[in-house]
């Protein structure tokens, strides 16, 4: 029993280098910006909150350990910012080596359940995944459009371009979500000074 908690102990100390990691998105503050950390349980948070918008085969406790669990990868990996320019290939490439030595910390059952979900969470082909990944994008346009665009002009992102990073995963696992963000993205990019 010791060598299991300490395994479990050693995983969740190494879990906890995810609130050094920053995204490039900011708070809605915009006083700095969010971790992968904050991320995470910010996004649990909506995928709580906005259950009522998942299918009705969708899990929503299968959701939130996904998205627990979706970006602790980027303690090695890093942060890949979907606006950014990014060897897509390689990244996968970095988060699949990370998701074995992160997850291989763990007792051999965890180790295999948590890298199952994780990849469920990639794949993004379960009602569940999907919920979670069109969660995972919804989060971010949000907090953009509270504080004034966020990193969009910084990354020259349009109007086209969120409609296929984030409105297709939306679409597909959350419709009404998308339903509800498409207006005010719209009338975001369409004031005068702002990305086409």
């Amino acid at each position: 029993m010791t060598g299991r908690l300490d395994a479990q102990i050693e995983f969740l100390k190494e879990a906890d280098k995810l609130k050094s990691v920053l995204r490039a998105s900011r708070l809605i503050s915009g006083e700095r910006h969010e971790n992968s950390a904050e991320h995470s349980w910010h996004i649990m948070l909506h995928a709580l909150v906005l259950a009522d918008q998942a299918g009705p085969e969708v899990r929503i406790d299968r959701v939130l350990r996904m998205l627990l669990l979706h970006d602790i990868v980027e303690i090695d990996a890093g942060d890949a910012p979907i606006h950014g320019h990014v060897d897509h290939a390689a990244m996968a490439a970095k988060e699949a080596a990370a998701a074995r030595r992160l997850f291989g910390l763990l007792p051999e059952d965890q180790a295999e359940s948590f890298r199952t979900l994780w990849e469920e969470f990639e794949a993004a082909t379960t009602p569940d995944a999907q919920f979670a990944k069109a969660i995972d994008r919804f989060q971010t346009p949000v907090i953009n459009l509270e504080n004034g665009g966020g990193t969009w002009e910084e990354y020259q992102v349009t109007l086209e371009q969120l409609d296929t990073r984030v409105g297709v995963p939306i679409r597909r696992g959350a419709p009404g979500l998308w339903d509800w963000l498409l207006p005010k993205l719209s009338a975001f990019f369409a004031r005068p000074g702002n990305p086409a």
